[in-house]
This record gives structure tokens, sequence and C-alpha cells, in this order.
């Protein structure tokens, strides 16, 4: 039972990246991109790249060209750390944030599509079920 458990988790979790992956593409960023793009957005004070990493729980020097893109793209800016001059504070810049609004959207609309099949009552069913074995 629990095997079969596994492989459908893993199936919806593979149906839904495919779903995100089709509207990321028209938004020019990679899973990758979004990810980093995410967890900058998100993050309050602004993060350090050595922060970023760990949140993306990638090694330091891998965040260095996702964010050199982000930063070509004009969607994040880095920022002197006041506190640590060595340091390197990132910020998305207006045009980042309003990148990831659609980030945001087309999540929500792959979402959607994948869960379009349950009644609203068993969304929230599912939701309560996969937050008790995450542990939240």
């Amino acid at each position: 039972m629990e095997t079969e458990l596994a492989e459908l988790l893993r199936g919806v979790s593979h149906r839904l990246r495919r779903g995100y992956g089709a509207r990321f593409g028209p938004l020019g960023l990679t899973p990758g991109q979004v990810r980093a793009l995410r967890v900058i957005a998100e993050a309050e004070p602004p993060l350090r790249m050595v922060q970023l990493a760990e949140a993306l729980r990638i090694v330091p020097r891998s965040v260095t060209p996702v964010i050199d893109a982000l930063e070509e793209m004009g969607l994040v800016r880095r920022e002197v750390d006041p506190a640590n001059r060595r340091s390197t504070l990132l910020a998305l810049t207006p045009e980042g944030e309003a990148r990831y609004e659609q980030v945001r959207e087309a999540r929500r609309q792959a979402a959607e599509e994948l869960f379009s099949v349950l009644t609203p009552d068993q969304r929230e069913q599912l939701r309560d079920l996969l937050s008790l074995v995450e542990g939240r």
C-alpha cells in the first residue's frame, strides 16, 4: 500500500512539474530560475547569496550562474550588504516583482488544472493529509 501511495504521489508531482514547466517557458524562465526568484521574492530581509544556496539546497557556487542569468534579464539586482561590505544581498527589481507575479499565476493555473478533478472538500482533505505527512 505504501509503495503504491509513493508512486501515485510521484506521478502527481511529475504532472505538476510538467504543468509548471509548460507555463514557465513562455515567461523565459527555467524551473531553477523560478525557484530562485520565489525564494528571493519571499525573503525578508533580503538574502545573501549563501542563504539562497541553503534555501535552494544547492552548493553556493551553483547559485552564481542562476543569479547572473536573472540579473541579465533585469529581474534581480545585487546590493552591497551594509552590515558586511564583503557580502552581497539579492533583491528583485520592479521587473522581477512583475515577473514573479506572472510566475505565481502560472503556478496557480497549473495547480488548478491538476486538481480540477477534485471537489473543494476533496482538495481541502488532500491538503490536510499531505500536511500531516509532511509534518506541518
